[in-house]
């Protein structure tokens, strides 16, 4: 309410001592009034509100010859200029609600809306501004002001993709220091954010006259020192020119800078010419401008234009806003005027308790149907000059998009669109309207830039502080281990592995990096790597070298390069001996396996048998023979010394089958037996990190590792059970010491440690596999461009095999270390031998069938001996079928299976006979 006593004060001061009333409160016709007034308020001595004076007063013509608009009513336009003022913009707008003006158009100026939009608001009057682009007049607060030009928020959202294109994370940001500046750079600030992207430094200047040459030249030389080399500037002319004209002074203009301008540079480029020494210093800047699509009108417009103006003045995109701001006026009042709206107002009496001073409140009046009007704008839809004129549910134009310019030469240079709809293009958006959206990476685009310098290569964004700082980089001293990073005594230099991968990488980079290694650490004991990447992030380090792993919890607040060293945790416990005793012949098979040949062996004499039992005499005789005959053939079979012969086909195939099993099941018992008694073998109760986590038992980790924490915080590993080791030495100790004598019973540590200790350490091994997947990295601040550089270079160095050459200079391993790490069995299971196993029973099985089917089609063969009923029957056939599996086959009906068996050799006959049978022939003769 302050406002308004200021405002009342104002009128008071100006001597407006009566008010004429909207229109009579008695004439309360619906018809439609003769004349409708509007009002306009702009600064008209500048470039934009000299454009946009001529496109209102156009605009105004085109209405009032246009009759299918006002249907007869004059649509009356009076125009105030606010002079750059936010005071005397709030002035005129008073002087507006002195008269029957129902809308008012403007203002430009972001910071004279904020002050007017309060009275439209009290006094509910439409305040439609084709140029004030603050993102925070479209709030809630100012529900009477409408904005017919694109907001800032959808600027800076088009500024920030630019940055993102292109790579780079962080960016400077100049501004004017009002409503304006501030809240345009605010939203730029919040879309870089949610890029991962950030203002690194931003300051603002002062506004209009007011610019002072000394206090932008610190500015920028303050710039120069920074970090960052892109450059957003959000300023008005007269303070824009200023700064680039001392930013070429400094030398800010040169190859490596990145200018990125909004729209205020290409509305002065587009309405008037510069000379060439102030084109020379905008060479290679970005700028923006509000897009507005072609059309016929527009052309027609344009030419209508250039015969106004005589081509002294050109038309920016402001100007067709501007015009159809008039146009969206008056379609509105036509509908306002069809729905029955009348033009009448009530005096504003919320001061009117105020009795004791001289001020003469009778000028305020209140649009009774400001809100009926407003809703009548809101619910526009045309196609306009600058494109359709139709508004979001937030009251935003709706197709928001901008025109991406490169200044080069004597003019601007097009180099693709920014849409809200489908990001960066090189075609127009319209074209994307009709099809979905689509914002993938890989169709935003845009053209080659003509950088500052005169340059088509992107600038890199960013180079080190031009203020002689180097950067500190953190490096631990290690008390063990010290092959990986040690300091170099009466030195401030360190040595090691992982100091010369950074060194390499370093000296790949395109540009020199001041630096300093700084040591972290006591010297007594391991540090906490945790807390050296913590103090990254609070600025005390700028980096962090050695072997640090990428884990979770620290990529949360720093970013690594790529790894440069392969890591992860392993489980190291003793191991013991395994001495070859009496029972050693047993070790090759497992149990189970033993169980399963031996049932194997006897079902294949089982199967051999019932073959070769009918037409082979040495499977015949009395049960006991029989069944010695069955084992002892079934286990000669295993040394391929059976005597016994098959005769049937089914038989030998699977004898043949068999003996192939029984070659390979010997040729594997050779070769473990011979590996049990010949190579040592290894025994550990552990197995690895399971049987490690089912135990007890003490634990041994390395102290300052993510280890600890991995161990209690992932695995779930009681603390109480962690014992820290500073050295090898410790290692060794309580491993051979044991859990029972205040040892550990196994140690868990990164590989790359754990293969330098077991170098000189044989008499203990890994257990079980790794079970953690991790690396090693060089450590910088969260968005730092310097770690994508190194991440660069350590490709580099692998691809050309530095990083091997690196690794082998430092990590010399013994014999020892070359042995068998992890600790297995060698023992032959079944799994390994099943496929064999199954092939053989299938040969079996199949075997089985066929003879039986041969048993069952003889049986059905041969009539019954005597008749006899159904039940005796079945019984009879049962008993002839045992007959025939027992019985001797005929030896007559296989002589169809001898090719000529009349004329058999004695030595034939006497080979099918049974051995004994033979040798009585032999002492016979």
């Amino acid at each position: 309410m302050n406002l308004f006593w200021v405002v009342c004060w104002v009128v008071s001061c100006l001597g407006v001592s009566s008010v004429t009333p909207f229109v009579a409160a008695a004439n309360l016709s619906s018809s439609r009034p003769a004349f409708v007034h509007i009002g306009a308020i702009f600064s008209m001595d500048s470039v934009l509100g000299k454009v946009a004076k001529i496109t209102l007063e156009e605009a105004v013509k085109d209405v009032n010859a246009d009759k299918t608009i006002l249907h007869g009513t004059q649509l009356v336009l009076s125009m105030q200029n606010s002079n750059h003022s936010g005071f005397v913009g709030m002035v005129q707008a008073l002087r507006f609600m002195e008269t029957d003006v129902i809308a008012i158009i403007g203002p430009q100026s972001s910071v004279t809306a904020h002050i007017i939009s309060h009275v439209a608001n009290e006094l509910r009057v439409p305040l439609v501004s084709f140029a004030a682009t603050d993102p925070t007049l479209s709030s809630l607060q100012f529900p009477f002001f409408v904005r017919t030009t694109q907001s800032d928020l959808y600027q800076m959202k088009a500024v920030a993709e630019i940055i993102d294109y292109y790579g780079w994370k962080e960016v400077i940001a100049i501004y004017v220091d009002d409503d304006y500046g501030r809240n345009g750079v605010a939203a730029l600030d919040d879309e870089l954010a949610s890029r991962r992207c950030r203002i690194s430094f931003k300051e603002g200047i002062k506004s209009g006259t007011k610019v002072d040459r000394g206090e932008i030249t610190s500015l920028l030389v303050k710039v120069a020192l920074m970090q960052s080399r892109v450059i957003v500037l959000h300023a008005q002319t007269d303070s824009g020119f200023m700064i680039f004209n001392l930013a070429r002074y400094l030398g800010m203009t040169d190859n490596g800078y990145v200018w990125i301008v909004t729209d205020w540079l290409s509305s002065f480029l587009d309405s008037s010419s510069l000379p060439s020494e102030t084109m020379d210093v905008l060479q290679g800047v970005l700028v923006l401008r509000q897009h507005t699509p072609d059309s016929d009108r527009k052309r027609a417009f344009l030419s209508r234009w250039k015969k106004l103006t005589g081509g002294s003045l050109g038309l920016h995109s402001y100007g067709l806003y501007a015009y159809d701001s008039v146009w969206l006026v008056a379609r509105a009042i036509d509908a306002f005027f069809s729905q029955g709206g009348i033009v009448s107002c009530t005096n504003y009496t919320s001061l009117g308790g105020d009795k004791g001073g001289d001020l003469n409140l009778d000028a305020m009046s209140i649009f009774d149907n400001g809100t009926l009007l407003l809703k009548n704008i809101l619910q526009s839809d045309f196609v306009g000059l600058s494109g359709q004129m139709k508004f979001e549910p937030d009251r935003s134009l709706v197709h928001p998009a901008y025109d991406v310019l490169n200044v080069v030469g004597n003019g601007l240079r097009r180099v693709g669109y920014w849409s809200n709809y489908s990001g960066l293009s090189i075609v127009s958006p319209e074209i994307f309207y009709a099809k979905p959206p689509n914002r993938s990476s890989a169709n935003q685009k845009l053209y080659s830039v003509i950088w500052p310098g005169e340059t088509l290569s992107k600038p890199r964004g960013w180079v080190f502080p031009n203020n002689g700082r180097q950067l500190r980089i953190g490096v631990p001293i290690r008390v063990s281990y010290r092959e990986f990073v040690a300091p170099v005594q009466g030195t401030e230099m360190f040595k090691g592995f992982c100091v010369d991968v950074f060194t390499a990488a370093v000296n790949l980079l395109p540009y020199a990096v001041p630096y300093r290694f700084v040591p972290f650490g006591d010297g007594h004991k391991n540090p906490s790597y945790t807390q050296l990447v913590n103090l990254i992030t609070t600025g005390y380090f700028d980096g962090a070298i050695g072997d640090i792993a990428i884990v979770t919890n620290r990529t949360r607040i720093v970013d690594f390069t790529q790894p440069y060293a392969a890591s992860g945790l392993v489980v190291v416990a003793p191991f013991k001996k395994i001495n070859s005793g009496g029972w050693s012949f047993l070790q090759p098979f497992t149990p189970l396996m033993w169980i399963v040949t031996g049932c194997l062996f006897l079902f294949i004499g089982i199967v051999v048998w019932i073959l070769e039992h009918r037409i082979n005499d040495e499977f015949r005789g009395p049960p006991r023979q029989q069944i010695i005959t069955m084992l002892w053939f079934s286990l000669s079979t295993l040394f391929f010394s059976h005597r016994e012969n098959t005769m049937s086909s089914l038989g030998r195939l699977v004898m043949l089958i068999w003996l192939f099993v029984v070659l390979i099941l010997t040729s594997s018992y050779t070769a473990s037996l011979t590996s049990i008694l010949t190579v040592q073998q290894l025994y550990s109760p552990i197995s690895g990190i399971e049987s490690l986590k089912a135990s007890d038992e003490p634990i041994g980790f390395p102290v300052g590792s993510f280890a600890e924490h991995y161990l209690i915080q992932d695995l779930g590993i009681a603390k109480s059970r962690l014992i820290p080791l500073g050295s090898p030495e410790e290692y060794a100790k309580a491993l051979q010491l044991g859990p029972k004598r205040g040892g550990v019973a196994a140690i868990v540590d990164e590989r790359p440690y754990v293969e330098i200790f077991l170098s000189s350490q044989c008499t203990f091994r890994i257990v079980g596999q790794e079970f953690t997947r991790s690396g090693w990295g060089f450590a910088f601040p969260r968005d730092s461009p310097l770690a994508v550089d190194m991440s660069t270079a350590i490709l580099q160095l692998s691809e050309t095999g530095d990083l091997q050459r690196i690794h082998d200079k430092w990590m010399t391993r013994s014999s020892c270390s070359l042995e068998n790490a992890e600790i297995d069995s060698d023992r032959l299971q079944l799994k390994s031998f099943w496929g064999l196993f199954l092939i053989c029973g299938i040969a079996c099985f199949i075997a089985l069938v066929l003879h039986f089917m041969q048993l069952m089609f003889q049986l059905w063969q041969s009539p019954p001996s005597e008749p006899a009923s159904s039940a005796s029957s079945i019984s009879g056939r049962f008993q002839r079928f045992l007959t025939l599996i027992d019985e001797k086959e005929d030896p007559s009906k296989s002589k169809g299976r001898k090719r000529n068996g009349d004329e058999r050799s004695l030595e034939d006959q006497l080979g099918r006979q049974p051995k004994r049978v033979q040798t009585e022939i032999k002492f016979s003769t």
